[in-house]
């Protein structure tokens, strides 16, 4: 690297090396790279000026991880990112077109169609303050920012609560993340648990080739309606309006419920959604509820969502003591306590419409503050 320039080398306990540069953003999913893209649009220069860090070996953030059944006629919605269609890269018309396939493709085109400055794989594994800039620490190269745009998501950081008798259990337990096929559960006797749309997906897939069980902590909130903007705009508001109380976000479907789909009708119809509340212990050979009722199973499957993956945030401490962040700025993208901070795809902006308005307004009120 040139003596003279910009990226300066920055010595940290005679050990690490650090690379200064303005910003940097943390993930190159959805939000990330839309952030990525307002950085560069607005002339800061992919480098010394900003760096994208991600953890995957190859393009597309969490969707390369999604289970194969999830195709473009069943996904949850696809939002293009900013300046290229996802149509420019697919077949729209292919209902059929796995979305592990399609949206690693899409992102891998927009990343060199726009000279994304993406380092992977590398791993952020805590943000740490000194001398008013933040260092970086990875498993690879260190860097030294002045400000951070962090968009790693949830996929990363499974939920499973742990009920008693989790270890005693000798089946086998798997998280929405461990799913590839139904196949796999093919003759087994599988509980599911959780209430969201991925458990009622999932739980219409396995119920053709299982016999499942559908356990939920609150009854199913279904809702004769088709979803549209309106009200995706009015769940994404209740949450807007948590984060910046400092609460930490709902979920989308504890505000929406789960619209009844032809999907779901035919679910109803064969009694497939016959549900069971939450059970109180695991046994041996599956679980108690609380009246001493059991159920033997030989695979427990939750669907009980994500947390957001912020750990290599904790030196910075952010969180209060409600378990949430205070957010502020445009679209609540900015920490209330630290504006050098951004965090896209929290809260409000986790979902796909929201997360590239979120990378748009964190990138601009970011570079604002920081004077670029």
């Amino acid at each position: 690297m040139d003596k003279n320039s910009n990226q300066t080398k920055v010595l940290e306990s005679n050990i690490a090396v650090f690379y200064k540069v303005d910003i940097v953003v943390i993930g190159a999913g959805q939000a990330g790279l839309s952030a990525a893209y307002y950085l560069k649009k607005a002339g800061l220069v992919s480098g010394n000026g900003f760096v994208v860090l991600d953890d995957e070996f190859g393009a597309g953030g969490a969707w390369q991880h999604r289970w194969d059944s999830l195709t473009l006629q069943n996904v949850n919605g696809i939002n293009d990112l900013p300046g290229m269609s996802f149509s420019d890269t697919v077949d729209l018309a292919d209902k059929a077109l796995q979305a592990n396939v399609a949206l690693p493709k899409y992102y891998e085109q927009y990343e060199r169609a726009f000279n994304l400055p993406i380092i992977r794989p590398i791993k952020v594994n805590r943000v740490t303050e000194r001398n008013g800039r933040f260092l970086v620490h990875t498993n690879g190269t260190q860097f030294n920012a002045r400000g951070i745009i962090n968009a790693t998501g949830t996929w990363k950081t499974p939920y499973c609560p742990k009920y008693p008798g989790w270890e005693l259990f000798k089946g086998l337990q798997l998280h929405t993340g461990n799913y590839k096929t139904a196949e796999e559960f093919a003759g087994k006797r599988v509980i599911i648990v959780g209430g969201g749309i991925s458990a009622v997906q999932l739980l219409g897939e396995i119920s053709k080739v299982a016999k499942t069980t559908w356990v939920t902590r609150r009854p199913p909130d279904f809702r004769n309606y088709e979803f549209s903007p309106e009200l995706g705009r009015e769940a994404v508001a209740m949450v807007d309006q948590r984060v910046r109380e400092g609460l930490p976000p709902n979920s989308v479907v504890s505000v929406t419920g789960l619209p009844i789909t032809p999907a779901i009708q035919w679910m109803l119809d064969r009694g497939v959604l016959e549900r069971k509340p939450m059970f109180k212990e695991f046994t041996e050979t599956g679980v108690r509820w609380e009246d001493g009722t059991t159920l033997d199973a030989d695979i427990v499957f939750w669907n009980t969502g994500f947390r957001h993956s912020l750990d290599h945030l904790i030196p910075l401490q952010l969180m209060n003591e409600e378990g949430g962040i205070t957010m502020s700025g445009q679209l609540a993208t900015q920490v209330a306590n630290d504006h050098r901070i951004h965090l896209t795809g929290y809260g409000p902006s986790a979902s796909t419409i929201g997360a590239n308005r979120a990378g748009r307004a964190a990138a601009r009120e970011l570079m604002d503050y920081l004077g670029l």
